[in-house]
């Protein structure tokens, strides 16, 4: 379970106000829920999951994770219970070495540290078969650089590197955005899988508001750091994208309200 109660980041602009990236929020999410969060550009769904791992520490509240209170751990203490997978699929892999050292690096994460082969025999056949379970013939790259893969078959590489050790939080931050169509999607279907054959928990970032519609058990709508729409259950399996689309736009209108208020506010008091 991922608890966060009145978790708060904020950032000094330079000549401006203090921005409350993520503010406030607080959110129970249960062990095996698939979380899916959405948002304006700008409203804080990436600071919250930087929260989350580590990379960006909170002002105020706290999180627990698998009955740990994380808050002050490093990032790398909360890689001890959580995966995560970025925008960039070069990223949390190394581009010389292979694709089987790359799996072997992550099933030795948690391991105390020892003399002995990292590329095993039984590391080769886990590997094969997950790999090939989801692209059948990924499994026939184990001893290719992963560099040399496509940035699809490389986020499904990351993927299982991911979830190689079920961690108790699995973190997806946009890991389809830099993908043409036909491999977000099967990245996407991966994902679901993956989540659903593991029971993971799961929180994802996403712009596509088609993914946000048909995926995930449960939906985030992040505004100016704030949770301004959580549905789960029926609530969620109703929404469709064009009513995540209509709700886009009335975000985006009320901002632009308030941003016409403020200059008028400035005209007056100069």
């Amino acid at each position: 379970m991922l608890e966060l109660n009145a978790a708060t980041v904020a950032f000094s602009t330079t000549g401006g106000p203090i921005v409350r990236a993520v503010d406030g929020v607080t959110l129970t999410v249960p062990a095996g829920q698939f979380v899916v969060v959405i948002g304006t550009n700008g409203s804080g769904k990436s600071t919250l999951l930087g929260s989350i791992a580590g990379t960006v520490r909170l002002d105020s509240g706290s999180i627990h994770l698998a009955d740990h209170d994380i808050t002050r751990w490093r990032e790398d203490q909360r890689a001890r219970l959580i995966g995560r997978v970025f925008q960039d699929p070069r990223a949390g892999t190394a581009a010389s070495l292979t694709v089987l050292e790359n799996i072997a690096v992550a099933a030795c994460r948690g391991r105390r540290a020892g003399l002995s082969w990292a590329t095993s025999r039984s590391l080769r056949a886990a590997a094969a078969e997950r790999l090939g379970s989801i692209v059948p013939g990924l499994e026939t790259r184990l001893d290719q650089p992963i560099g040399s893969l496509s940035g699809g078959q490389r986020q499904i590489v990351t993927l299982v590197m991911a979830t190689w050790h079920k961690p108790d939080l699995l973190l997806l931050d946009e890991h389809t955005a830099a993908l043409d169509p036909a491999a977000a999607d099967r990245v996407v279907q991966a994902t679901a899988r993956l989540v659903r054959e593991h029971h993971l928990t799961a929180l994802m970032v996403t712009h596509s508001l088609a993914q946000a519609a048909t995926l995930g058990d449960r939906l985030l709508l992040i505004h100016r750091g704030r949770i301004v729409l959580d549905a789960h259950g029926a609530a969620k399996r109703r929404l469709s994208a064009d009513d995540l689309a209509y709700r886009f736009d009335r975000l985006r209108s009320a901002d632009q309200l308030d941003e016409s208020a403020a200059r008028a506010l400035t005209v007056l008091y100069v």
